[in-house]
């Protein structure tokens, strides 16, 4: 835990490092989840093939846009972004992607899955922001966890072609 950054935002500064340090967990879980959606647009084969390379890179332009909130959110309450590939790989609660992983029914699966995983732990922040008295924070989860659901329903309507 590093020191707050002075600032005139009138929440409390325990409040503050609370919500920076839940804003820091989820940020390492969306910058890996960034990174999965790109290692699957980058790699997947098989039926549909540019419809999945074209969803998995908007789904990572969305991803990185959360990503870049939640970070912006933790500097704003005084915080600093933890964002170095180092802290996301010590940081990160999603399960491992698969490097080799290219077909496109395993590729769907494993990346629904990590979707679904994120969006728990962003309801899970949201009810901690809420219950912290940030409804700020947990404003911006909702907004997160709106947008991951859609994802994960666009990804998994794919497995449906495989069944």
């Amino acid at each position: 835990m590093t020191q707050l950054n002075p600032t005139k935002n009138d929440l409390p500064s325990d409040l503050r490092q609370q919500m920076v340090d839940l804003l820091n967990a989820r940020l390492a879980d969306a910058i890996d989840l960034f990174n999965m959606t790109k290692q699957a647009h980058w790699n997947v084969k098989g039926p549909n093939f540019i419809a999945l390379h074209e969803l998995f890179d908007d789904i990572a332009e969305r991803v990185e846009a959360h990503a870049d909130l939640i970070a912006e959110r933790a500097v704003i309450l005084g915080g600093i972004a933890q964002g170095t590939s180092q802290a996301v790989g010590e940081a990160s609660t999603l399960p491992p992607y698969p490097r080799d992983l290219q077909d496109a029914h395993g590729t769907v699966d494993r990346l629904s899955s990590a979707l679904a995983a994120f969006g728990a732990n962003v309801r899970k922040a949201i009810d901690a922001a809420d219950e912290a008295g940030d409804k700020d924070t947990a404003d911006l989860f909702t907004e997160v966890s709106r947008s991951i659901d859609k994802d994960v329903w666009f990804v998994e309507a794919h497995s449906a072609r495989f069944a």
